[in-house]
């Protein structure tokens, strides 16, 4: 048997940093527990662009068709603002997204123990907090047709149109009720019905698949503004939310920060089981490169190195890798190990890039 096979994208600013420190990781699954993968790397991003005039090549497109997952690190940066929106950085990840059809994407937002205190909101509010944020990845208002900026009379006029069929809501509504079964069997669907009628084909389809097929589920739904407030009021209410795109990625940002550090989530964009039973598959870190610090050994490589948590479950069947993964950062934070973005008041010298990433690799070897 071949090894699975893995694509890394490290990307722009802090994503080859904390990649980095992903290999390691890789490393260690193959010299300790016999989990070997083939991995290839290309590139991304403004780093695409740089190279080849474009933030995908066609060549790393095909790549990223052939492997059993992606791991991206990040893109974009201030280098790449004037240019033509065809080609800023983000195009390549959004190019990804839609041609190898992701359409579900997991933002779980969990709050570790020992960073209860980092949330902006009070530590009973969010202390064991642990929700997975199910957002509709390829369709709605970032993919809709017509779309751009057309000369009306004697002004211009900026045009989005949120599209939704049947099909789309029911796959990303059955990829929600899946989890929801391996969860706590709670989902909660959000949309604006009360105002859009792509929210009122949205909720009937979500209730129909959940009659159907899913009858073991308990469905709410709300409306998405609604949620973002019971997001901060009282987020334990939730376990699984499933939502569009424009929704899901304001709600997953909103339930990122509730866990105290963007430095610390990792994401899955999922598509249609392949030939081999593995989905499509692209994990990434949910921070964005954060230019700023770039270069610099301050960046956090937690959620990096959870997105591929996430990879060992969802891609390749091996959950107790990634449980033990998940426990050796439980550990490093429960032992006060911290980068420069969950220092607290209490001060203290935070930990480089690079010594996370050893602090990590010596707690799985513990």
């Amino acid at each position: 048997m071949t090894n699975p096979s893995l694509l890394i994208l490290p990307g722009d600013g802090i994503g080859p940093e904390v990649m980095a420190e992903v290999r390691k990781v890789i490393d260690w699954f193959g010299a300790n527990q016999g989990l070997n993968f083939d991995v290839s790397e290309d590139l991304v991003g403004g780093a695409a662009y740089d190279v080849h005039g474009v933030p995908l090549h066609d060549d790393t497109m095909a790549k990223a068709l052939a492997v059993d997952a992606v791991l991206l690190g990040a893109v974009g940066g201030p280098k790449y603002d004037t240019l033509d929106f065809s080609v800023k950085p983000e195009r390549g990840l959004l190019r990804l997204r839609k041609e190898m059809d992701l359409f579900s994407n997991l933002r779980p937002a969990q709050c570790f123990d020992a960073l209860a205190d980092f949330s902006s909101l009070k530590k009973d509010v969010v202390a064991g907090l642990d929700i997975m944020i199910v957002r509709e990845l390829t369709s709605g208002v970032y993919f809709g047709e017509p779309r751009g900026i057309f000369e009306e009379g004697n002004e211009r006029v900026g045009i989005n149109t949120q599209r939704y069929t049947e099909s789309e809501i029911d796959r990303v509504a059955r990829s929600a009720f899946e989890l929801a079964r391996k969860r706590s069997g709670k989902v909660c669907s959000m949309e604006k019905a009360n105002v859009m009628e792509s929210g009122i084909l949205w909720r009937e389809v979500v209730q129909k698949v959940r009659d159907t097929d899913y009858p073991d589920i308990e469905l709410s739904h709300m409306y998405a503004d609604n949620g973002a407030m019971q997001l901060v009021r009282w987020p334990k209410q939730f376990d699984v939310i499933v939502t569009d795109n424009l929704f899901g990625d304001i709600l997953s940002d909103c339930a990122a920060m509730l866990t105290g550090s963007l430095g610390m989530l990792p994401s899955a964009s999922l598509g249609a089981p392949r030939a081999n039973g593995r989905p499509a598959a692209l994990y990434e870190p949910v921070h964005g490169s954060a230019p700023d610090i770039a270069g610099q050994g301050k960046a956090n490589p937690i959620a990096c190195v959870l997105s591929f948590a996430m990879a060992l479950r969802y891609s390749f069947d091996a959950g107790a890798a990634a449980d033990q993964l998940e426990a050796a950062v439980q550990k490093v934070l429960a032992d006060g190990a911290r980068t420069a973005d969950l220092m607290g008041a209490e001060g203290g010298t935070p930990l480089t890039t690079t010594q996370m990433g050893d602090a990590i690799i010596a707690a799985l070897s513990a």
